[in-house]
């Protein structure tokens, strides 16, 4: 009986979804060329080239870099995406977030600097994030 076929035949189907579940711990970077969903906790670096999605049990001790991201879970480290940035209500993110576009919901919480769009290229060829929100926790006005 055969557990695993041979990778040599497989090939690379984009619409597939790799998933990290809950109850599963990884220790070290994790990259993938397909979509990625975390509900697990991973310790290290994440890099997806399409979408990421971290469900509510998800936590992330590392750098996040992806295409889209959908994030409901806890993050600690920073997140740099290229297009959408989907901030869940229940998502707690400590650290700073780099995004073309930033959706964050109500009852979510972010400890951290934002930057949205990437302005051209620097003289040394790095591309360098515009406009910065410094974001500061809430403050309760009462009169």
């Amino acid at each position: 009986m055969t557990v695993f076929k041979s990778s040599k035949s497989a090939t690379f189907n984009p619409q597939e979804i790799n998933i990290i579940n809950s109850g599963t711990s990884i220790h070290g970077d994790v990259q993938s060329e397909g979509d990625l969903r975390v509900d697990g906790t991973v310790k290290g670096n994440i890099q997806v080239k399409t979408k990421l999605v971290l469900g509510p049990s998800s936590k992330v001790e590392g750098n996040i870099k992806a295409q889209n991201c959908d994030i409901s879970g806890n993050v600690t480290g920073n997140v740099n995406i290229a297009e959408l940035l989907t901030v869940k209500a229940t998502a707690s993110i400590t650290g700073d977030i780099n995004s073309t576009k930033l959706i964050i919901e109500s009852g979510a919480e972010f400890n951290g600097k934002s930057t949205m769009g990437i302005s051209k290229a620097s003289s040394n060829g790095h591309q360098k994030p515009v406009n910065p929100i410094d974001v500061k926790p809430a403050v309760k006005v009462e009169n």
